[in-house]
């Protein structure tokens, strides 16, 4: 071994350890590369600063009151002062200035988006909520339980074969045709989309359950004989989230969208709470009247949905075991 070598062996071998770094900091990490996804979730942020602010403001500050009926200054445009006689009556908009207009009836756009936000985030989460522990309870019965026999059927087949038929219909109309059978309610529009949309949730699930079932940790704790719900919901699930959790971050974009899609349709959220989707069919008689009825309420539609899509895209690549090397 010459000089070189034994000076480069020294020298690797007097180099300090990096410290070991923690899932949590390696997934950290990954994700804050990714300028977009870290850009959405700054939206994200803001979307929840402003529905929490619109929750509290909408219910205990009278000039945030979205039934507040201002004749005198309806169509009012975006940041246009209120007029003498709407002063007088001491009903003046938010912050002494409509920052979005009004509508039709004079009310004020920027409360009645505020109470939105607080609406359609609660609808989305809700719902997704719902359809995830619907697809983490049947895609983990199919995962586990897939080759025990119902009759003359598994409980694997039985249970795919449902998630097929549910997939057979078009979800939308399906949903459209139970809201148009049901009472109009807010938590009727939560049940119902999280009960049409567990699929893709079930089907990731049952996909990560058949990899795990053969992995030696699970093969070693069936040994120890510990027992199958413990294994399940502490060794498995945990195991599993990953793509769950991907997968309903999109899901309250998709949950937001149909939402809004109902309300525009006049099936969705009904008065008195305030929507982006009916503020949207609100303003379509105006488009040209007055925009910024119809191009406000889509706008934020559109900036909301794009900026989940961009953190469950980030939030994939982050959680991507083929990215978390160095």
């Amino acid at each position: 071994m010459n000089n070189q070598t034994i000076d480069t062996a020294q020298e690797m071998h007097e180099e300090p350890l990096l410290p070991h770094e923690t899932p949590w900091e390696e997934f950290v990490r990954i994700f804050q590369k990714d300028r977009i996804a870290v850009a959405g979730c700054v939206i994200l942020a803001c979307l929840f600063v402003a529905a929490m602010a619109g929750k509290v403001l909408t219910e205990w500050v009278i000039v945030f009151d979205t039934e507040i009926v201002r004749l005198p200054d309806k169509f009012s445009p975006p940041l246009s002062f209120p007029s003498d006689e709407v002063v007088a009556l001491d009903i003046q908009p938010t912050f002494g200035v409509y920052v979005f207009g009004t509508d039709e009836l004079g009310r004020d756009v920027f409360a009645r988006m505020l109470q939105g936000a607080f609406v359609s985030l609660s609808i989305g989460f809700i719902a997704v909520g719902i359809s995830v522990f619907i697809g983490i309870l049947l895609g983990g019965l199919s995962g586990f339980y897939g080759k025990m026999k119902l009759g003359f059927m598994t409980v694997d087949t039985l249970i795919m074969r449902f998630t097929d038929v549910m997939l057979c219909f078009p979800t939308f109309f399906l949903i459209l045709t139970v809201v148009a059978l049901l009472p109009p309610s807010i938590y009727n529009i939560m049940i119902v989309i999280g009960l049409t949309s567990w699929m893709g949730t079930a089907r990731f699930v049952r996909a990560e359950f058949l990899s795990l079932r053969e992995q030696d940790f699970v093969i070693a704790a069936q040994a120890l004989g510990i027992p199958e719900r413990r294994i399940i919901f502490r060794h498995m699930v945990p195991n599993a989230i990953a793509p769950v959790l991907v997968s309903a971050t999109i899901g309250v974009a998709g949950a937001i969208l149909t939402e809004s899609a109902l309300s525009f349709l006049g099936f969705g959220v009904q008065p008195p709470y305030a929507t982006w989707g009916n503020i949207l069919s609100d303003g379509k008689g105006f488009i040209f009247d007055a925009p910024w009825l119809f191009f406000i309420p889509g706008f934020a539609i559109f900036v909301v949905v794009l900026a989940f899509n961009l953190v469950g895209e980030g939030l994939r690549e982050a959680l991507n075991p083929k990215l978390r090397s160095r």
